[in-house]
């Protein structure tokens, strides 16, 4: 409103200075400021501004024009508020699409994990199951081992023994033959 009023000033000290000066030939400037003052008489060539009902009028106009601009404005805030809540519901779509995009991604990273844990974990037992069968192998080695040794021991006592026997069976044929 205030931008109104500077402006009404300037046209009224333009308008003193056209009248206190003497006519000369008609530029722009005086078509326009004759056309205003001829556009404020009526037809009985009385000055609007002069009747209350003139003045009247000119509020009215001055009230009707800022209405318009005020609702011009609310018209463009409006339009940005449905703009912005355009947009807010067009970023929220599009945050809600990332979003579910990212869960599926977390499903299937959590189903791999899943996976790769079970892998492991038969592994694990595969390993352990190893470990177990290498304890068992070793022991079987170790048990083979010692019954190879004992094998060669018992062989070691068979021909220990077969060679007593033969050597016995020789010291019975002397002494018989000593006895004879």
């Amino acid at each position: 409103m205030s931008t109104y009023y500077p402006r009404t000033k300037d046209l009224t000290r333009t308008r003193k200075s056209l009248t206190d000066s003497p006519p000369s030939s008609p530029s722009a400037t005086d078509k326009n400021y004759r056309h205003e003052r001829l556009s404020r008489y009526d037809s009985s060539g009385e000055s609007a501004t002069d009747k209350p009902l003139g003045r009247t009028s000119s509020y009215q106009r001055r009230e009707t024009r800022l209405a318009a601009l005020t609702r011009q404005e609310q018209d463009s805030t409006a339009k940005d508020y449905k703009k912005m809540y355009a947009e807010a519901l067009h970023e929220n779509e599009r945050l809600k699409s990332r979003l579910q995009d990212s869960k599926q991604e977390l499903a299937k990273i959590r189903s791999q994990l899943e996976k790769v844990t079970q892998r492991h974990d038969r592994i694990s037992e595969r390993s352990s199951v190893l470990e177990s069968e290498k304890r068992e192998k070793q022991a079987l080695e170790k048990r083979v081992s010692d019954m190879e040794e004992e094998v060669k021991i018992l062989t070691e006592l068979k021909s220990d023994n077969q060679r007593l026997k033969d050597e016995n069976g020789a010291l019975i044929r002397v002494i018989s033959k000593l006895s004879k």
